[in-house]
């Protein structure tokens, strides 16, 4: 049976008969009765803990269980703090959009992929624009090239209604 949603079985909690016991500063003590193991622990004033309940037999190390959890909890904490979460960032254009209008948003997508995030550049298409769908694929085709060094297409410009999209990641 593997250890509880709790963590690691301590003391009375371990299953096994017999189990190979190594101690706080990682002397191998060999192959104990699980009751001499706990007796051996509780003379050191410590915890037996199963440390690798899928070996046969099972590695319970003698440790401070509290020690032992902080340490575990510290460590998955510093995990989390190295995490990215990468967000996708949402850029809109019009099919006739200026020059100047393009070069800032073009600054908004560098700036998003510096940060690590993909970018879904969505063109809107109103009224008779979506006749001359062709211009606003040529808008995404500038924004493909002008983006091709730092970036990469995750996903094709497509027609959502009466929108293009299209997805960028960064290399």
């Amino acid at each position: 049976m593997p250890p509880t949603d709790d963590g690691p079985r301590v003391n009375e909690s371990i299953e096994a008969q017999e189990v190979l016991v190594i101690t706080e500063d990682g002397d191998n003590k060999g192959i104990l009765r699980l009751n001499e193991a706990i007796e051996l622990a509780e003379e050191m004033g410590l915890d037996l803990v199963e440390v690798s309940p899928g070996a046969t037999p099972p590695v319970c190390k003698i440790l401070d269980f509290g020690k032992f959890k902080y340490q575990a909890q510290k460590k998955a904490n510093e995990a989390r703090k190295k995490q990215k979460i990468i967000e996708i960032k949402e850029i809109k254009m019009r099919p006739n959009i200026d020059t100047h209008d393009y070069d800032v948003k073009m600054r908004a997508i560098r700036r998003f992929f510096e940060d690590g995030d993909k970018v879904k550049v969505t063109l809107r298409f109103r009224g008779r624009e979506m006749a001359h769908t062709e211009i606003g694929r040529a808008v995404l085709d500038r924004v493909k090239a002008d983006t091709l060094e730092f970036s990469k297409v995750e996903s094709d410009a497509r027609m959502e209604g009466r929108q293009m999209v299209m997805v960028l990641a960064p290399r």
